[in-house]
């Protein structure tokens, strides 16, 4: 190769880059150089999946969030130590009202710790010895006197509570008692949170509402000539805060109401009782719902 044909080809690679660097990149390409874009990308719902329709229909505790299953949450999750929501506090098992025995966790951690050490009181550990003493004992209603049936389901427990009446072979069902373990562990004591309602029912107030004094109570009854009676109860038993009676009722999901008065203690969980008999028994059937006092 000459000096002038190497020269030349010089020349026309300088030229070459020259027109490359005023020509611009591909049409379609990114200013920095990278792949093109091909839009905004979809949209979704703000949690990334469908929208929850509240609590499970039935009464037994929400089962705890699978990371792997639940949608990414929009923000960042609170870590394993929190506390937990100032609402939930206090509940048992994080939804129910404590009722009976034990008005805190604090209070049933106490019993558990004691009942290591020296074995006191284990009937906390039988959920039929304690709906029949929550009914005997708390409420006052001394017939009833026997758990006729107990169905047990994880940290839940239904015990049927009842009598025998005079000229009866068969106990009679006073109510269905539903108890949940108070705290985790398979020492973890039995604790009242409410009753399911049968042929009797007490609606009035929601269960877990916030209430004061004077207080509507009310329901449904299946019978002829009741006579209702109804109390407001602390915790830790005692004489009854407040009692309307007797209210008449009677026929086929009849409606009842009442209003008693009591002396409000703010923030103080309560047990409505409304209670019916008097045709074999004092006490033959009976509800119950926890409440708590307004700030």
């Amino acid at each position: 190769m000459t000096v002038r044909t190497g020269r030349a080809v010089v020349l026309m690679i300088a030229l070459g880059v020259a027109a490359a660097g005023c020509g611009g990149g591909p049409r379609g390409a990114s200013p920095s150089g990278g792949s093109p874009t091909a839009g905004p990308p979809t949209s979704s719902s703000p949690d990334g999946g469908a929208p929850t329709s509240g609590p499970p229909a039935d009464d037994s505790p929400a089962p705890p969030a699978s990371s792997e299953a639940a949608s990414p949450p929009q923000t960042a999750p609170a870590p394993e130590t929190a506390a937990p929501p100032a609402s939930s506090r206090g509940l048992v098992a994080g939804r129910y009202q404590p009722l009976w025995p034990f008005a805190t966790e604090a209070e049933a951690d106490a019993w558990r710790r004691g009942h290591r050490a020296g074995g006191r009181d284990a009937w906390h550990l039988d959920p039929a010895r304690t709906a029949v003493r929550f009914a005997r004992d708390h409420l006052g209603f001394t017939e009833i006197d026997r758990a006729v049936k107990t169905v047990r389901d994880g940290s839940h427990a239904r015990v049927h509570v009842g009598l025998t009446g005079e000229g009866s072979a068969r106990p009679m069902i006073a109510a269905v008692v539903h108890l949940v373990r108070f705290g985790a562990g398979g020492d973890a004591p039995w604790e009242v949170v409410g009753t399911d309602d049968t042929t009797f029912s007490l609606t009035t107030p929601g269960y877990g509402a916030s209430v004061d004094s004077p207080l509507t109570v009310g329901g449904r009854i299946t019978g002829v000539d009741e006579s209702i009676r109804v109390q407001v109860r602390r915790p830790g038993g005692g004489k009854a805060l407040g009692e309307r009676c007797c209210v008449s009722a009677g026929g086929e999901k009849a409606r009842w109401s009442a209003k008693v008065s009591f002396t409000p203690v703010p923030r103080t969980t309560l047990t409505v009782v409304a209670s019916t008999g008097g045709h074999v028994a004092e006490v033959e059937r009976f509800a119950v719902t926890g409440v708590t006092v307004a700030p």
